[in-house]
């Protein structure tokens, strides 16, 4: 893995396209990911953006923006008003590229700089995403911040290992343990089935994901979800195949529906951007 620590020139980014309703900016602590090697890279939509990777193998490389804490402090009031003068709240996803808790942040702890500078100079409200149980690191901080905020917890379905992929960075019992401990803390948290991968047991999953106190589930399918109508970016890597391998109909958009039918019984439930957004329905 390459590390470089950098100073950045921004941090938050005017959002367009599939975030557009979703947030105002989004917010990416890191360039590059160290969980980009694992399941959940396989079939991130980031590893073809030419721009981000630079011409580097995506999940090889992290660039640590050392910076970011005062970066966030000194550009989040001008970003705040430019929202406000559009009549949209500041709201601020982190992560649209990468994940705040990977790795990389037990030792640098970039994410945990912007968490504390929002404790001053707040969003109207905050998204985070993570795979990572290592959110728990920050429950003190989280706890402290004064917006409304929302803590997506990617648990793409039920089994823990597709076949011919790779491991994911964190296993589904620690993702739901994590769900569970920030909702006792009366944080809100949504289960994030993004990509939507083939599940074995849906009710019994979704009959979990409620008794961890998940406020509601997000149910993404890579078609739409990676930013193209028909699923092309995600249709080069080896997650269709994995996919199909298990259950045929799963990657067509018509799996998603059937899913959100069975979720309805047990949560409220976002479908692709509007769940991102934080419209739900039962």
């Amino acid at each position: 893995m390459q590390i470089n620590l950098i100073q950045s020139k921004t941090l938050l980014t005017r959002s367009s396209g599939y975030l557009k309703e979703v947030c105002s900016h989004s917010l990416n602590p890191y360039g590059g990911c160290g969980y980009g090697l694992s399941s959940c890279g396989e079939g991130c939509y980031v590893r073809f953006n030419p721009w981000l990777t630079q011409g580097r193998e995506w999940g090889k490389f992290v660039d640590v923006k050392i910076n970011a804490g005062e970066l966030y402090t000194q550009t989040a009031e001008k970003e705040k008003t430019w929202a406000h003068k559009r009549s949209i709240p500041f709201t601020i996803f982190m992560s649209s590229s990468t994940d705040p808790w990977q790795p990389a942040e037990k030792k640098y702890r970039v994410t945990r700089a912007i968490l504390q500078a929002m404790i001053t100079c707040p969003p109207d409200t905050l998204i985070l995403q993570t795979h990572s149980s290592n959110i728990l690191d920050d429950q003190a901080t989280l706890l402290k911040l004064p917006c409304s905020l929302r803590i997506h917890i990617s648990i793409e379905g039920d089994r823990n290992h597709l076949p011919g992929l790779p491991p994911p960075p964190c296993s589904i019992d620690k993702r739901i343990s994590a769900l569970r401990q920030l909702s006792e803390q009366g944080l809100k948290t949504i289960a994030c089935l993004s990509p939507l991968y083939p599940l074995e047991n849906p009710h019994k999953f979704f009959d979990r994901l409620k008794n961890a106190g998940a406020s509601a589930v997000i149910i993404d399918h890579f078609i739409e979800g990676d930013g193209t109508a028909e699923g092309s970016r995600t249709l080069k890597t080896r997650l269709p195949t994995a996919m199909r391998q298990i259950q045929e109909d799963s990657i067509h958009l018509s799996y998603r529906t059937q899913i959100v039918n069975i979720a309805r019984n047990y949560l409220p439930v976002g479908v692709s951007s509007q769940g991102f957004a934080g419209h739900y329905s039962c």
